[in-house]
């Protein structure tokens, strides 16, 4: 059986040699490489083709996030984040593990903390695990090297849903081409702490690259963004590129009893993109977000897609759009996908 190789990024010397140390001591781990800069990692890791990276985040010369950005483009690989930054700094592993890292590891106290060695036993656990992994099922955000064409907007769609929608969300994107022209934008009401997951899941059964929106995201084509719960997201135009757009998140006051609520993003596509398609899509759930939305995108020219009644789990949303002659199409589950294509290829 193969050794695993692994590449040790660390800035200093004395936790770069306890790390060596700790992961030598295996027989089924081989060390091919170390590191101290971002910049000598990034020119190595790709010769040297290790299974596992181990990445600091505070290196000397370039920010640990910034190298795993561009890891992620270069050569995908599997990343377990190992700093003491990740103890305190919850926000910055989250944003690690969105750009592709499988995992971390905190350093314990301080940066020359001899106290790493109690952690021998989950280090290399968790480097035999992380070696597993199949990588041509993961699917990571581009947010590296991005051109003109992938930031420049031509369509939006907009989705909504409440009750049901979680299975509804998933079957619609399966059904929809992985290089769709355009940016989606999904609004689901769910409790705290689900959106990141179900953005996982999506991503996983439809293959579409779909994260939990973070408050500056840049829109590309071809991905999805899930508002996160607790927050409204928006749309803002990118002051850096032509029909390029951002996703701006607030915790102004709640609207139709929710926060995020559908109505409030599909508001802010109507007063802010330009250009191609846009389409609201209101999926099965309780009340009516999304019914002042839709008149608004209706207004600008915007095309409104309803799930039916048949296909629903609770015909409250789309009952509301149907009811006021909104939608241009009342279709089935399971044929809204191909209507939405028709509509981004045809107009």
């Amino acid at each position: 059986m193969a050794k695993i190789k692994v590449f040790i990024v660390e800035d200093s010397i004395l936790m770069q040699k306890i790390i060596v140390d700790i992961l030598s001591g295996d027989p089924d781990i081989a060390i091919v490489g170390t590191a101290k800069f971002g910049k000598d990692a990034l020119e190595n890791i790709p010769k040297l083709k290790p299974d596992i990276v181990t990445l600091d985040l505070n290196l000397p010369d370039i920010d640990g996030l910034q190298v795993l950005r561009k890891l992620m483009v270069v050569f995908p690989v599997r990343v377990i984040m190992f700093s003491a930054y990740t103890q305190k700094g919850a926000e910055i592993t989250m944003k690690a593990l969105e750009l592709g890292a499988l995992d971390f590891i905190p350093k314990p106290s301080g940066e020359t903390s001899l106290n790493l060695y109690n952690f021998k036993d989950e280090i290399i656990s968790k480097i035999k695990m992380a070696a597993t992994i199949d990588l041509s099922k993961r699917v990571f955000p581009k947010e590296t090297l991005l051109s003109s064409k992938e930031t420049a907007i031509k369509n939006i769609i907009i989705i909504g849903a409440s009750t049901g929608g979680p299975k509804a969300i998933i079957d619609l994107m399966t059904g929809m081409p992985k290089d769709i022209n355009g940016a989606i934008l999904i609004v689901q009401h769910m409790p705290s702490g689900f959106t990141r997951s179900f953005a996982e899941r999506i991503s996983w059964h439809a293959g579409i690259k779909t994260k939990e929106a973070e408050d500056g995201d840049q829109l590309i084509n071809g991905a999805a963004y899930i508002a996160p719960s607790g927050y409204h997201m928006v749309l803002e135009k990118s002051a850096h590129v032509k029909k390029g757009y951002l996703l701006r998140l607030d915790e102004t006051p709640l609207v139709n009893y929710v926060r995020p609520a559908v109505d409030v993003t599909l508001f802010s596509a109507a007063e802010t993109f330009e250009g191609g398609v846009m389409l609201g899509v209101i999926l099965t759930g309780m009340g009516k977000d999304g019914l002042e939305g839709v008149k608004k995108i209706k207004d600008k020219g915007g095309k409104v897609i309803a799930q039916d009644e048949a296909s629903c789990i609770v015909y409250g949303m789309p009952r509301a759009i149907v009811s006021e002659g909104l939608a241009d199409d009342v279709l089935p589950l399971n044929k809204i996908a191909k209507k939405i294509v028709e509509y981004i290829n045809y107009g």
